[in-house]
């Protein structure tokens, strides 16, 4: 095997070492960065679902308060109100989704799911947990969930949900007196539900992932021609005008030309200790033949 084949070889076993690697790596930035993308929609979303709550509350609620006594209207509830907020939004953005699920809602439509009912009770178990991000698959792809845990902290809320008799008479007409009743201050009774779909970041961080490592292979094939271009042209080339003058020498050719030593490198000083040899070895011959 020639010096070439033996280069190429060890350069090709350190690109393959390398680029597993750096796609090792590669891929899980990309994919990571994905997921911090989705996240930060997902954090949007809730934001934003928090803002028209509060706004709700703050605003609209005390305006519809002396109509509550003659027809409840579910617009002065701020959960009611986000939800229809994104319920018009996800008209155009059907993947996207918020709910405020309860185990136990004043209306049968804010009932879990099954997977929205775990998280319901992760949140039950644990009252330290503030937020739970969840991934799901799903006949369009997989999604991101960023949910919050609902719990009883204002007695206000207690005002509607308590009993049926503390509650206003025009949402007991309107809901019926089976939901919604027996919360307790401290208690977890549901969850705000962002859903984010992570299909197109997914695709984005493969095609990141995909120009990248064609980047480096190009990048490698690049260096390959230029080392070889230098080791052919620096070190095998004069190397073997070097071995082609020994040989010359060894067949008692003291004819042939020196070897022109250009440069400083450790090729000229081969070079140059070889014509001092040549030059030895012919003042020898001469010495014996006289």
């Amino acid at each position: 095997m020639g010096l070439k084949a033996k280069f190429n070889l060890v350069m090709l076993i350190a690109f393959v070492i390398g680029l597993g690697l750096a796609g090792v790596l590669s891929y899980r930035l990309v994919q990571d960065n994905a997921r911090k993308e989705v996240l930060q929609e997902a954090a949007i979303m809730m934001g934003q679902a928090t803002a028209i709550s509060t706004y709700t509350d703050r605003e609209i609620a005390p305006l519809l308060a002396d109509q509550l006594k003659v027809r409840f209207l579910p617009q002065s509830i701020p959960f009611a109100v986000a939800q229809a907020n994104f319920r018009t939004l996800q008209q155009q953005f059907p993947d996207y989704s918020f709910r405020e699920p309860a185990t136990n809602p004043t209306n049968p439509a804010d009932r879990p799911t099954d997977w929205q009912a775990d998280i319901i009770d992760l949140f039950r178990r644990d009252p330290k947990l503030t937020e739970f991000v969840s991934h799901r698959d799903t006949p369009t792809g997989p999604i991101l969930s960023y949910s919050r845990p609902i719990r009883v902290t204002d007695q206000g809320c207690l005002q509607c949900h308590s009993t049926p008799a503390a509650a206003p008479q025009t949402m007991v007409d309107l809901y019926g007196s089976s939901n919604g009743f027996g919360w307790k201050l401290g208690d977890t009774v549901g969850a705000q539900i962002v859903s984010v779909p992570m299909r197109v970041p997914l695709e984005r961080a493969r095609h990141t992932f995909t120009v990248m490592m064609a980047g480096l292979a190009v990048v490698f094939l690049v260096m390959i021609v230029l080392l070889n271009l230098l080791l052919h042209y620096i070190i095998i080339r004069p190397v073997r005008r070097i071995s082609a003058a020994a040989s010359e020498v060894s067949l008692g050719n003291m004819d042939a030309p020196e070897f022109t030593v250009r440069g400083r490198d450790e090729i000229a000083s081969l070079a140059e200790s070889f014509n001092r040899m040549r030059r030895s070895l012919a003042n020898a011959l001469k010495l014996l033949e006289s």
